[in-house]
């Protein structure tokens, strides 16, 4: 039997309604906030890579929220060069706080979503674990995430043709708290490499990948 049932909800940003797809999950498993690529190029929740990064958390059980940065779809508001929709992931961790308190409550972004969602996760001590697939470090200064201790997956294809792969793992050297996946081959958007992507994308968290694969079975 399916796991997928998302609902379709709206959330309070801070410049009005956030529009989102919520799964609720397991109450024991992680709570997870997604963040999808650049507004004004075509990024939404229902990018593919954002909707199987959502996929493999909702597989393990997690509770998992994906929601549309202001201006995008139904989300009110307009594009704000990357600060407001920072300000947008903080109302998602909220709101999916709120939902699960008893929960590990995690972040994952990918491309310019690791922009915007690691700002709000960094500023917000209830977040144990990020994630990080493609982030657009040629594009946007990571500086905010200089002392981060808490623990960091990043994932960077090889082939990447929009976010350079030296660029991403010159960005992670020497980082303790980063754990760094590379995907042989792999394009900014993953087309022939999904699959492998998402399986490193929960190599650090062990117990879900132990538990989502029993569940499959």
């Amino acid at each position: 039997m399916s796991r997928h049932h998302h609902q379709n909800i709206n959330i309070q940003g801070p410049v009005g309604i956030l529009q989102a797809l919520y799964q609720p999950g397991e109450a024991e498993k992680p709570a997870v906030v997604i963040c999808h690529p650049h507004p004004l190029y075509g990024g939404t929740m229902r990018n593919k890579v954002v909707y199987w990064m959502g996929r493999s958390f909702e597989d393990a059980g997690c509770s998992v929220l994906r929601f549309n940065f202001r201006g995008v779809e139904q989300s009110e508001g307009e594009w704000d060069e990357g600060q407001g929709e920072a300000d947008d992931a903080a109302a998602a961790l909220d709101w999916l706080h709120e939902q699960h308190p008893d929960s590990a409550l995690w972040l994952a972004g990918f491309s310019f979503g690791c922009y915007a969602g690691l700002q709000a996760a960094r500023n917000d001590a209830r977040v144990s674990h990020m994630f990080a697939v493609a982030p657009a470090v040629n594009l946007w200064s990571f500086a905010f995430m200089q002392g981060e201790t808490r623990p960091v997956t990043v994932v960077s294809g090889t082939a990447d043709e929009i976010v350079p792969f030296e660029q991403v793992k010159a960005s992670v050297r020497g980082k303790a708290n980063i754990s760094f996946h590379a995907i042989e081959g792999a394009g900014h958007f993953f087309p022939a490499h999904m699959e492998q992507m998402t399986a490193a994308l929960l190599a650090d968290v062990p117990f879900l990948v132990h538990e989502s694969t029993a569940a499959s079975r």
